[in-house]
Protein backbone atom coordinates (compact mmCIF):
# COMPACT_ATOMS: atom_id res chain seq x y z
CA UNK A 1 0.00 0.00 0.00
CA UNK A 2 2.89 2.34 1.42
CA UNK A 3 4.81 1.72 -2.24
CA UNK A 4 1.65 2.21 -4.29
CA UNK A 5 0.74 5.25 -2.72
CA UNK A 6 4.31 6.09 -3.40
CA UNK A 7 4.47 5.68 -6.57
CA UNK A 8 1.48 7.82 -7.25
CA UNK A 9 2.65 10.57 -5.58
CA UNK A 10 5.78 10.82 -7.57
CA UNK A 11 3.45 10.10 -11.08
CA UNK A 12 1.88 13.10 -9.59
CA UNK A 13 4.61 14.98 -9.34
CA UNK A 14 6.38 13.94 -12.26
CA UNK A 15 3.48 15.28 -14.35
CA UNK A 16 2.91 18.62 -12.47
CA UNK A 17 6.69 19.10 -13.54
CA UNK A 18 6.24 18.15 -16.76
CA UNK A 19 3.01 20.37 -17.60
CA UNK A 20 4.94 23.30 -16.04
CA UNK A 21 7.97 23.02 -18.07
CA UNK A 22 5.72 22.60 -21.33
CA UNK A 23 7.47 19.16 -21.76
CA UNK A 24 6.57 15.37 -22.34
CA UNK A 25 7.40 12.53 -20.78
CA UNK A 26 9.95 10.60 -22.49
CA UNK A 27 8.15 7.31 -23.35
CA UNK A 28 5.43 10.24 -25.08
CA UNK A 29 8.45 11.53 -27.48
CA UNK A 30 9.87 7.99 -28.01
CA UNK A 31 6.44 7.06 -29.33
CA UNK A 32 5.98 10.14 -31.45
CA UNK A 33 9.52 9.68 -32.99
CA UNK A 34 9.61 5.80 -33.63
CA UNK A 35 12.65 5.73 -32.27
CA UNK A 36 14.48 4.73 -28.95
CA UNK A 37 17.66 6.84 -28.56
CA UNK A 38 20.53 4.28 -26.44
CA UNK A 39 23.10 5.57 -25.50
CA UNK A 40 26.04 3.15 -24.93
CA UNK A 41 30.02 3.24 -25.16
CA UNK A 42 30.53 -0.48 -26.89
CA UNK A 43 33.43 -1.09 -25.32
CA UNK A 44 32.35 -3.42 -22.13
CA UNK A 45 32.02 -6.66 -22.89
CA UNK A 46 30.03 -8.30 -22.14
CA UNK A 47 27.35 -5.62 -21.85
CA UNK A 48 27.70 -3.46 -24.77
CA UNK A 49 30.89 -3.94 -27.73
CA UNK A 50 30.67 -1.77 -30.93
CA UNK A 51 32.19 -4.53 -33.28
CA UNK A 52 34.67 -3.48 -36.39
CA UNK A 53 31.76 -3.71 -39.37
CA UNK A 54 30.24 -1.31 -36.92
CA UNK A 55 27.44 -3.73 -35.21
CA UNK A 56 26.60 -3.70 -31.45
CA UNK A 57 26.40 -6.90 -29.77
CA UNK A 58 26.02 -7.91 -25.74
CA UNK A 59 23.57 -8.25 -22.90
CA UNK A 60 22.00 -4.64 -22.90
CA UNK A 61 21.85 -4.71 -26.89
CA UNK A 62 19.89 -7.24 -27.03
CA UNK A 63 18.15 -5.89 -24.08
CA UNK A 64 17.79 -2.51 -26.01
CA UNK A 65 16.09 -4.22 -28.59
CA UNK A 66 14.01 -6.06 -26.29
CA UNK A 67 12.57 -2.78 -25.10
CA UNK A 68 12.33 -0.69 -28.24
CA UNK A 69 10.00 -3.63 -29.60
CA UNK A 70 7.88 -3.39 -26.31
CA UNK A 71 7.16 -0.08 -27.89
CA UNK A 72 7.36 -1.11 -31.65
CA UNK A 73 9.98 1.51 -32.50
CA UNK A 74 13.29 1.16 -33.65
CA UNK A 75 16.93 1.30 -31.64
CA UNK A 76 18.62 4.82 -32.47
CA UNK A 77 22.35 3.74 -31.15
CA UNK A 78 23.80 6.96 -29.77
CA UNK A 79 27.73 6.18 -29.45
CA UNK A 80 29.00 7.97 -25.62
CA UNK A 81 31.73 6.74 -23.13
CA UNK A 82 32.08 6.71 -19.44
CA UNK A 83 33.63 10.12 -19.47
CA UNK A 84 30.82 11.96 -21.27
CA UNK A 85 27.74 9.98 -20.29
CA UNK A 86 26.33 11.59 -17.73
CA UNK A 87 26.39 14.93 -19.68
CA UNK A 88 24.84 13.11 -23.09
CA UNK A 89 22.17 12.12 -20.47
CA UNK A 90 21.50 15.63 -19.13
CA UNK A 91 22.10 17.38 -22.71
CA UNK A 92 19.01 15.32 -23.70
CA UNK A 93 20.78 12.48 -26.18
CA UNK A 94 19.73 9.44 -24.31
CA UNK A 95 16.41 8.14 -23.66
CA UNK A 96 18.32 5.47 -21.71
CA UNK A 97 21.98 4.54 -21.39
CA UNK A 98 22.92 0.89 -21.13
CA UNK A 99 25.58 -0.95 -21.18
CA UNK A 100 27.25 -2.75 -17.89
CA UNK A 101 26.33 0.80 -16.11
CA UNK A 102 27.52 0.81 -12.19
CA UNK A 103 24.88 2.33 -9.61
CA UNK A 104 26.59 5.51 -8.10
CA UNK A 105 25.23 7.98 -5.46
CA UNK A 106 27.15 10.05 -7.81
CA UNK A 107 24.94 9.67 -10.86
CA UNK A 108 22.12 9.41 -9.31
CA UNK A 109 22.20 13.21 -7.97
CA UNK A 110 22.19 13.76 -12.09
CA UNK A 111 19.73 11.37 -13.27
CA UNK A 112 17.53 8.25 -12.28
CA UNK A 113 17.88 4.58 -12.38
CA UNK A 114 15.99 1.97 -13.60
CA UNK A 115 15.10 -1.60 -11.34
CA UNK A 116 18.35 -3.03 -9.97
CA UNK A 117 19.54 -5.77 -12.91
CA UNK A 118 21.92 -7.26 -10.75
CA UNK A 119 24.62 -7.50 -8.09
CA UNK A 120 28.26 -7.06 -8.91
CA UNK A 121 31.43 -5.77 -7.26
CA UNK A 122 35.43 -4.45 -7.42
CA UNK A 123 37.40 -7.36 -8.05
CA UNK A 124 41.04 -7.45 -9.10
CA UNK A 125 41.88 -8.84 -12.75
CA UNK A 126 45.41 -10.24 -12.70
CA UNK A 127 47.87 -12.57 -14.66
CA UNK A 128 47.00 -16.02 -13.39
CA UNK A 129 50.18 -16.43 -11.39
CA UNK A 130 49.81 -13.35 -9.49
CA UNK A 131 46.52 -14.26 -8.18
CA UNK A 132 48.23 -14.89 -4.79
CA UNK A 133 49.72 -11.42 -4.44
CA UNK A 134 47.25 -9.93 -4.94
CA UNK A 135 44.13 -10.34 -2.66
CA UNK A 136 43.23 -7.63 -0.44
CA UNK A 137 43.31 -4.10 -0.04
CA UNK A 138 46.41 -3.77 1.61
CA UNK A 139 48.03 -5.81 -1.30
CA UNK A 140 46.92 -3.74 -3.80
CA UNK A 141 47.50 -0.55 -2.23
CA UNK A 142 51.38 -0.22 -2.73
CA UNK A 143 53.86 1.89 -4.49
CA UNK A 144 55.06 -0.94 -6.76
CA UNK A 145 51.60 -2.02 -8.04
CA UNK A 146 50.87 -0.97 -11.61
CA UNK A 147 46.99 -0.52 -11.83
CA UNK A 148 45.59 0.29 -15.05
CA UNK A 149 41.80 1.27 -15.64
CA UNK A 150 39.73 2.90 -18.54
CA UNK A 151 39.34 6.65 -18.03
CA UNK A 152 36.23 8.28 -16.81
CA UNK A 153 34.35 5.44 -15.13
CA UNK A 154 34.00 3.61 -11.27
CA UNK A 155 36.69 1.42 -11.86
CA UNK A 156 38.99 4.38 -11.87
CA UNK A 157 36.68 6.02 -9.10
CA UNK A 158 37.43 3.23 -7.37
CA UNK A 159 40.95 3.06 -7.39
CA UNK A 160 41.67 6.81 -6.89
CA UNK A 161 39.53 6.24 -3.73
CA UNK A 162 40.66 3.20 -2.25
CA UNK A 163 44.18 2.59 -3.67
CA UNK A 164 46.21 5.98 -3.62
CA UNK A 165 49.79 4.58 -3.03
CA UNK A 166 49.90 2.18 -5.83
CA UNK A 167 51.00 3.71 -9.74
CA UNK A 168 47.53 4.44 -11.08
CA UNK A 169 47.65 4.61 -15.47
CA UNK A 170 44.83 5.52 -17.37
CA UNK A 171 44.10 3.53 -20.70
CA UNK A 172 41.64 5.32 -23.24
CA UNK A 173 40.76 1.78 -25.06
CA UNK A 174 38.61 -0.57 -22.54
CA UNK A 175 38.57 -3.38 -25.44
CA UNK A 176 42.26 -3.71 -25.58
CA UNK A 177 43.33 -2.83 -21.80
CA UNK A 178 43.87 -6.70 -21.08
CA UNK A 179 46.57 -7.05 -23.41
CA UNK A 180 48.76 -4.61 -21.21
CA UNK A 181 48.39 -7.08 -17.94
CA UNK A 182 49.26 -9.70 -20.85
CA UNK A 183 52.44 -8.18 -21.95
CA UNK A 184 53.03 -7.01 -18.22
CA UNK A 185 52.87 -3.33 -18.64
CA UNK A 186 50.61 -3.44 -15.69
CA UNK A 187 49.98 -5.87 -12.41
CA UNK A 188 46.00 -4.97 -12.20
CA UNK A 189 42.62 -4.07 -13.37
CA UNK A 190 40.00 -3.22 -10.77
CA UNK A 191 36.61 -3.82 -12.47
CA UNK A 192 32.93 -5.59 -12.29
CA UNK A 193 33.46 -9.30 -11.58
CA UNK A 194 31.05 -9.76 -14.42
CA UNK A 195 33.57 -8.38 -16.95
CA UNK A 196 36.42 -10.25 -15.04
CA UNK A 197 34.48 -13.77 -15.67
CA UNK A 198 33.81 -12.95 -19.17
CA UNK A 199 37.49 -11.91 -19.94
CA UNK A 200 39.43 -15.30 -18.65
CA UNK A 201 37.25 -16.93 -20.77
CA UNK A 202 39.26 -14.69 -23.50
CA UNK A 203 42.38 -15.02 -22.29
CA UNK A 204 43.22 -17.62 -20.25
CA UNK A 205 46.63 -16.73 -18.76
CA UNK A 206 44.05 -13.65 -17.26
CA UNK A 207 42.27 -14.45 -13.83
CA UNK A 208 39.79 -13.08 -11.90
CA UNK A 209 39.88 -13.21 -8.30
CA UNK A 210 37.66 -13.84 -5.48
CA UNK A 211 33.98 -13.24 -7.21
CA UNK A 212 31.96 -14.08 -4.85
CA UNK A 213 34.29 -11.52 -2.46
CA UNK A 214 34.18 -8.45 -4.00
CA UNK A 215 36.32 -5.62 -2.43
CA UNK A 216 33.26 -3.41 -2.92
CA UNK A 217 29.41 -4.34 -3.16
CA UNK A 218 27.92 -3.07 -6.66
CA UNK A 219 25.14 -2.99 -9.03
CA UNK A 220 24.29 -2.55 -12.70
CA UNK A 221 20.66 -0.85 -13.74
CA UNK A 222 20.00 1.45 -16.69
CA UNK A 223 20.41 4.90 -16.72
CA UNK A 224 17.54 7.23 -17.17
CA UNK A 225 16.95 10.98 -17.51
CA UNK A 226 15.96 12.08 -14.30
CA UNK A 227 12.24 13.47 -12.68
CA UNK A 228 10.43 11.64 -15.70
CA UNK A 229 8.09 8.92 -13.67
CA UNK A 230 6.29 8.29 -16.62
CA UNK A 231 9.37 6.79 -18.16
CA UNK A 232 10.74 4.82 -15.13
CA UNK A 233 7.70 3.22 -14.83
CA UNK A 234 7.39 1.78 -18.56
CA UNK A 235 10.68 0.56 -18.38
CA UNK A 236 10.81 -1.07 -14.73
CA UNK A 237 7.36 -2.90 -15.70
CA UNK A 238 8.76 -3.85 -19.08
CA UNK A 239 11.94 -5.04 -17.38
CA UNK A 240 10.03 -6.91 -13.94
CA UNK A 241 8.01 -8.81 -17.38
CA UNK A 242 10.97 -9.53 -18.89
CA UNK A 243 12.19 -11.29 -15.20
CA UNK A 244 9.60 -12.75 -14.99
CA UNK A 245 8.81 -14.55 -18.34
CA UNK A 246 12.64 -15.28 -18.12
CA UNK A 247 13.97 -13.46 -21.26
CA UNK A 248 16.50 -11.55 -19.67
CA UNK A 249 17.92 -14.70 -17.80
CA UNK A 250 18.22 -16.09 -21.18
CA UNK A 251 19.85 -12.96 -22.84
CA UNK A 252 22.63 -12.89 -19.95
CA UNK A 253 23.00 -17.13 -19.96
CA UNK A 254 24.17 -16.57 -23.93
CA UNK A 255 26.95 -14.58 -22.80
CA UNK A 256 27.61 -15.26 -19.42
CA UNK A 257 26.63 -19.41 -18.74
CA UNK A 258 30.54 -20.44 -19.89
CA UNK A 259 32.46 -17.66 -17.77
CA UNK A 260 31.36 -18.63 -13.99
CA UNK A 261 33.76 -19.52 -11.61
CA UNK A 262 34.37 -20.19 -7.87
CA UNK A 263 37.27 -18.22 -7.56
Amino acid sequence: MKKTLLFLTLLAAGTATAQAEGTSSHLDRVLQKGSLNVCTTGDYKPYSYLRPDGQYEGIDIAMAQSLAASLGVKVNWVKTSWKTMMQDMTSNKCDIAMGGVSVTLARQQKAWFADVLAQDGKIPFVRCEDVHKYQTLAQLNQPGVRLIEPVGGTNEAFARAYLPNAHLELFHDNVTIFQQLLDNKADVMITDASEAQFQQKRFPKLCAVNVKKPLQYGEKAYLLPKDDISWKMYVDQWLHLSKAKGDYQQIVSQWLATAKNDN
